[in-house]
C-alpha cells in the first residue's frame, strides 16, 4: 500500500525531504473548465465584459499563482520555474483552460501548473460574475507530468503534448 508522503512515521505532518533527489527537468500540464452562459461567452468573444479581457487578467494571475504556488500551499517547496504558460480555448459551453509548467529541479511542478489553472479560473469568476452568478468552475485536473523518480504520467484519455 502507498503511503501519503507528507506524513512520517509517527503520523506527524512533515516537508518531504528531497535532499537526495537528482536534479531533472520536470514538467507537469494540468487543466480546468469555468462553465458560463452564453450570454457571458459572447461578451468575452466581442469583448464587452465591462471589466476588460477576463482571459489575458486570467493569464497573469495564473502565472502569478503558480510561481508563489509554495506561499500557498503549506507543504510544497519553492520552486524556480523556468516555464509557465496559461491556455484558453472558449467552446459553446464556456472555457477550458490549461496550465503548462516546467522547471529543472529535485521536485515536481504538478501543485503549480493545477495553481496555474485554479487562479485563472477563479480570475475569470471574479471578472465575469456581475453578468453570471451560476459560473461554475469544474474538471481541475492533471493532464501529464515527466521527470523525476516516478517517470511519465499521463491521465486515461488526454494525449501527451509533443
Amino acid at each position: 500500500m502507498e503511503k501519503l508522503t507528507h506524513f512520517g512515521e509517527d503520523g506527524r505532518i512533515r516537508m518531504v525531504d528531497i535532499s537526495e533527489k537528482e536534479v531533472t527537468r520536470r514538467m507537469a500540464r494540468a487543466q480546468g473548465f469555468v462553465r458560463l452562459s452564453p450570454r457571458v461567452l459572447s461578451m468575452i468573444r466581442e469583448g464587452k465584459v465591462s471589466k476588460g479581457n477576463p482571459l489575458e487578467v486570467a493569464r497573469v494571475a495564473g502565472i502569478m499563482a503558480a510561481k508563489n504556488t509554495s506561499q500557498l500551499i503549506p507543504l510544497c517547496h519553492p520552486l524556480s520555474l523556468s516555464f509557465i504558460d496559461i491556455q484558453f480555448e472558449l467552446t459553446t459551453e464556456g472555457i477550458r483552460i490549461e496550465s503548462m509548467a516546467v522547471t529543472e529541479g529535485k521536485t515536481g511542478v504538478e501543485m503549480e501548473a493545477l495553481t496555474g489553472v485554479t487562479l485563472a479560473a477563479l480570475t475569470i469568476y471574479d471578472m465575469c460574475k456581475s453578468a453570471d452568478r451560476q459560473i461554475t468552475i469544474t474538471e481541475i485536473h492533471l493532464m501529464e507530468k515527466s521527470g523525476g523518480r516516478s517517470g511519465h504520467f499521463v491521465r486515461s484519455g488526454d494525449s501527451p503534448r509533443s
